[in-house]
């Protein structure tokens, strides 16, 4: 009988120690896909938010630029491209502050570089005048560098795309092992009933010798 309840503490210690195991494991499994839906939304969702503002302000840059409007005042055309260009390196710096991947550092680097260097106008002179109108041959230029930097964008963006499916597919495969766990679970729980039955409550079968 001794040996019996021993067998019976040993069996469901080590049962216990399982699901225990098994909880821990899951704790960590949580917190992993926590973190990895958190990437979603921090480093991708939120980093795509960020090149639609770049976006739009390079585009209100490239307008005025092109001199699209006609009937618009364009004595305060310099500072206008200028509040758009403080607002997309404010912008850049938000994004640097992101996890970046190394692709997406060259890009942004390389992006940076065309807004503080190449589409700086000190002067509205270089984009017009009374005399000439237009300066076509400036303002090509400077469609130019908007047309690299539109393509460093897309490429950014086509990233956040590429990354968060990453982190999709991660997400799933946790989420697909967390499923497997929760089924051993059950298993060692329904295990552990048994056990507990069979140590623990069902009697042991007295063996009659016929002879006495």
């Amino acid at each position: 009988m001794q040996k019996r309840k021993l067998t019976a503490i040993v069996t469901i210690s080590i049962l216990l120690l399982l699901i225990y195991g098994k909880n821990l494991t899951e704790r960590q499994s949580f917190k992993s896909i926590s973190k990895t839906f958190t990437e979603v939304y921090n480093d991708r969702l939120v980093v795509e938010g960020y090149i639609f503002q770049i976006s739009d302000r390079l585009f209100s840059i490239q307008k005025l630029i092109d001199h699209c409007n006609l009937d618009y005042d364009y004595s305060r055309v310099i500072n206008e491209i200028q509040g758009h260009e403080n607002g997309i390196m404010e912008l850049i710096i938000d994004f640097e502050n992101t996890n970046l991947t190394a692709e997406e550092s060259s890009y942004l680097t390389d992006f940076k570089k065309i807004i503080q260097n190449d589409l700086t106008i000190k002067s509205y002179d270089l984009l017009y005048s009374d005399s000439s109108g237009v300066n076509s041959n400036q303002v090509k230029l400077y469609d130019q560098k908007i047309a690299l930097a539109k393509s460093d964008l897309d490429n950014l963006s086509k990233i956040q795309l590429d990354e968060g499916q990453k982190l999709i597919s991660k997400a799933k495969v946790q989420i697909n092992r967390s499923q497997i766990w929760a089924q051993f679970e059950v298993a060692l729980l329904i295990i552990l009933i048994i056990v507990i039955y069979y140590f623990l409550f069902k009697k042991p079968q007295n063996t009659m010798d016929p002879f006495h």
